[in-house]
């Protein structure tokens, strides 16, 4: 994936108007919040010598919110956030100790709604080594990398389903070497491919 192109098309972009991402896409009539609590998560694509690579947290198993999951750093709105970008930003140093003079805010994705009652704004961010990684343990089991143009290739947009509470519901997911990618987090990465790959 060229790294200028994602330059240019996430330069300053915001969530688009209107648009409404979330579980329900793959999922008809499934809406199961009137309100949702604002977040943000951060997208963070590593430059790494032999490519870009997304950066990802495995959660720990306790939390009360997508525990064990694959997710990107970020979370609730704090009273103190001035935007989504200072969220973002925040968590991430919070959760993974990657402090923000290593990333440049390129734009957001378009808003997320997920089944646990969050609208979150992904922000886009690329990330320049050398840094440093000291995860939170409380909420972060590990910490680990994946080359972008895996994440990019639409044959690995795998559809999936579960039973839950007596019905069937249908989700993205990106399995890869043993890390099971799904949800949200793989949700905002098929978004992200169709913002890189739009007309």
């Amino acid at each position: 994936m060229d790294r200028d192109l994602i330059i240019k098309r996430l330069r300053g972009r915001e969530s688009r108007e209107g648009t409404d991402r979330g579980d329900h896409n793959l999922n008809q009539g499934l809406d199961d919040h009137d309100k949702l609590v604002p977040a943000a998560v951060l997208v963070p694509l590593v430059e790494r010598k032999d490519g870009l690579t997304a950066l990802l947290t495995q959660r720990t198993n306790h939390l009360a919110h997508h525990p064990g999951q694959v997710s990107f750093p970020g979370g609730h709105v704090d009273p103190g956030d001035e935007s989504p970008e200072a969220t973002a930003l925040r968590e991430t140093e919070e959760e993974v100790g990657l402090h923000r003079r290593h990333i440049d805010v390129l734009g957001r994705l378009d808003q997320y709604r997920v089944r646990t009652g969050f609208s979150v704004t992904p922000v886009v961010g690329l990330v320049t080594p050398p840094f440093d990684i000291k995860p939170d343990d409380f909420e972060v089991a590990e910490v680990f990398e994946v080359p972008l143009k895996f994440l990019m290739d639409p044959s690995n947009h795998e559809r999936h389903s579960r039973d839950y509470r007596g019905e069937k519901r249908y989700f993205y997911a990106m399995p890869y070497n043993g890390y099971y990618i799904w949800g949200a987090t793989a949700g905002m990465l098929v978004n992200l491919y169709q913002v890189l790959t739009e007309p």
